[in-house]
């Protein structure tokens, strides 16, 4: 549902918190008045802090389980099986999967090269009987195990292309394309037979302009055919893969080669959870999207904003522009890192490891679906934080979104909590000081308060009309919520 009361322009945020900021070494702050300094008020001896798992706010967050080119070979699916219990034990309720079924490529191939939609490691072809992530019977394995714990398993889509066929004389480009899929080309299940007649173009369509890559195998999804095989029909990849191996959801990959409406029909007919990968950094262009077909994006917006403001510009406000969360925040899938801008050596496609947790705790207070990379939670220096701050974006995240000061090194939201929740207060600071803001308005008076994402030792408690003085780590982070 659309929610424009999210949003929040910079000039109006900053009207809000008429507060002074410094470095801070000790127990006092400047106080903004008289240039002198401002005793911080500690919260009472016996104040202790509230136990987060007595809060559950109804959000989740989804794991992309996967980075380019997983190791081990063909035991992808059993190494998932084993961390999927911790997954569920930390807060994470969706895992994404790389595309299950064979690609072109055999055991090497990372799934985005599809050639048989129902192999998914059970037929020799390419080379292998297992793909590059395991037989079928282990990813069956797999997602049994995940929904015992809860967890929903998602399915990465390829619809726009296929590799991995057969050469035919195609007379629609006057020459021989791999277009011919059957038992013996590329397709040994037999099912979703195709040649150059179900690719751009044919009898019926005529060349699609709108295919960035692929273009001699982009699916004709205007043919009823097509249309069957893929979701229409009961014998579909989508009920396949929904009612037979149990997936339970939809990450739909470059949705760019194909128009909005072959998403909207999938999802009416198969159904389940849908997000969709529309690389665009333009806010507009991604909520137009979720406007014509009612699914989620990937965020794309907040992503880049997040590398503007902790990378390319070292400049908090970048994060008080327009973002899709802010409008859609039931559609936008929000995330820090994936395979592909891991893998891109492009930097203004990635956020740097220095950075990563501070954008992380950007996202897991914020509205919106958070993703965590694979990756990123296998580093050793990160998961401990990324645990603390998943609880944190479970139980205490909730609310309207407040941004109560903001500049080149300091960033501080409120989220204004509801009920018995109270809500937190972020605050990111990217200086190489501590700093220390006061006068900071919050929701809760008279009450002890302290940092729960564990980064720095500091406790204070809130006048009677609700201000208090505020620290963050120097390159770091703290999000405060009340004590009892």
């Amino acid at each position: 549902m659309k929610n424009k009361n999210l949003f929040y322009p910079l000039l109006l945020s900053l009207l809000l918190l008429g507060a002074c900021s410094s470095d801070d070494d000790g127990g006092t702050t400047p106080d903004p008045g008289t240039g002198g300094e401002q005793p911080v008020d500690p919260p009472p001896a016996a104040a202790q802090a509230i136990d987060l798992t007595e809060y559950d706010n109804g959000t989740g967050v989804m794991m992309q389980a996967f980075y380019w080119d997983v190791e081990p070979r063909h035991g992808w699916w059993d190494l998932l099986s084993e961390k999927v219990d911790d997954w569920a034990n930390a807060g994470i309720d969706r895992i994404w999967l790389p595309p299950a079924s064979k690609g072109q490529s055999g055991g090497y191939s990372m799934g985005y090269d599809p050639s048989d939609y129902f192999d998914l490691g059970e037929f020799m072809q390419h080379g292998t009987i297992e793909t590059r992530f395991g037989s079928r019977e282990e990813l069956e394995n797999l997602i049994a195990t995940a929904h015992n714990n809860n967890i929903e398993v998602i399915a990465d889509i390829v619809l726009n292309h296929n590799s991995g066929g057969g050469l035919q004389w195609n007379p629609y480009r006057e020459k021989e394309t791999y277009t011919l899929f059957d038992e013996e080309h590329g397709n040994a299940s037999g099912l979703f037979n195709r040649n150059y007649e179900n690719f751009y173009p044919n009898s019926t369509s005529p060349y699609d302009e709108g295919s960035l890559f692929y273009e001699e195998t982009n699916l004709d999804h205007n043919q009823q055919y097509v249309q069957d095989w893929l979701w229409a029909a009961d014998y579909s990849v989508g009920n396949f893969y929904k009612n037979e191996i149990g997936f339970d959801g939809w990450r739909f990959d470059y949705v760019l080669g194909f128009e909005p409406w072959v998403v909207k029909e999938w999802m009416d007919a198969i159904g389940g959870f849908g997000v969709v990968e529309l690389w665009d950094g333009n806010p507009d262009v991604l909520k137009s999207y979720i406007e014509a077909t009612g699914v989620a994006v990937f965020d794309f917006a907040t992503f880049y904003k997040l590398e503007e403001a902790f990378d390319r510009f070292d400049d908090l406000t970048y994060l008080t522009r327009e973002m899709v969360w802010q409008e859609y925040p039931d559609k936008a899938v929000t995330f820090t890192a994936n395979h592909d801008t891991e893998k891109d050596s492009n930097e203004d496609n990635y956020i740097a490891t220095e950075n990563k947790m501070k954008a992380y705790a950007f996202i897991l207070t914020h509205p919106g679906y958070p993703t965590i990379f694979y990756s990123d939670y296998e580093n050793a220096a990160f998961q401990d934080e990324l645990n603390q701050l998943i609880l944190i974006n479970n139980s205490i995240a909730t609310g309207e979104v407040e941004v109560l000061y903001s500049d080149n090194d300091e960033y501080v939201m409120k989220r204004n909590g509801n009920g018995t929740n109270p809500g937190l207060i972020l605050y990111i600071n990217t200086s190489n000081g501590i700093k220390s803001r006061s006068n900071i308005e919050t929701n809760w008076n008279s009450t002890p308060v302290m940092d729960y994402s564990n980064n720095i030792d500091f406790t204070a408690t809130t006048s009677e009309t609700g201000t208090v003085t505020l620290r963050a780590p120097a390159k770091g982070y703290a999000v405060y919520s009340i004590m009892e």
